[in-house]
């Protein structure tokens, strides 16, 4: 089995290949890559903290798991969960049905998570979209932060463009064309280059 490169040589690796995130690797040092836990609690996760502030998003978190036996958040349970009792958390009526309609396609085997370690970045988003309330972000999202894979770009997340526009000095934010063609740089490490971009946000 192949062995996962470390931060640090991912950094290494970007730092020769584009010389404007040199200068934000050097002040940010590493970042290691990263995997999370179970799919489902993931997405639940992203559907919850969806156009909110991460103070809010953690704070509603908190309360829904607290629904369940232990805080172990299950399809099964999500589905035996009145609506009424989610709402009383602070969850919107439309997330909630995004929530139930995970549940439901996780429980009927209909998201295929068992095959997602053999699957194509772009299978897992179609897999993903089927879902009410997942959108390609969101899949983007999850490939990055859930899977772990090292080779995704976001063009639909806002704060990458207004990296790239600031870090590159761009007139106004990127055509998805320029954007592409500053992260192809970056392959195929385009998960952690845009970390990066993250990062320079708070510079």
């Amino acid at each position: 089995m192949k062995k996962s490169p470390t931060g640090k040589e991912i950094a290494t690796y970007l730092a020769k290949k584009d010389p404007i995130l040199k200068s934000v690797i050097g002040q940010v040092g590493p970042i290691d890559p990263r995997k999370g836990g179970n799919y489902f609690i993931e997405l639940v996760e992203s559907v919850v903290s969806q156009q909110l502030s991460i103070k809010a998003a953690d704070t509603i978190w908190k309360r829904f798991i607290a629904l369940f036996p232990k805080e172990q958040v299950d399809p099964a349970l999500t589905l035996d969960i009145p609506d009424q009792k989610i709402r009383d958390v602070g969850i919107s009526w439309q997330k909630i049905s995004y929530i139930k309609d995970l549940a439901k396609k996780t429980m009927e085997s209909a998201i295929l998570f068992e095959q997602f370690e053999i699957m194509t970045d772009e299978e897992i988003i179609q897999e993903l979209i089927k879902v009410k309330g997942i959108g390609r972000w969101t899949a983007e999202m999850f490939l990055m932060f859930s899977m772990g894979r090292l080779d995704v770009f976001s063009y639909g997340d806002l704060g990458l463009k207004r990296a790239m526009q600031k870090l590159y000095r761009l007139r106004k934010e990127p055509s998805e064309k320029t954007a592409l063609t500053i992260a192809n740089k970056w392959k195929p490490y385009r998960t952690l280059g845009c970390r990066y971009l993250w990062k320079s946000l708070e510079m």
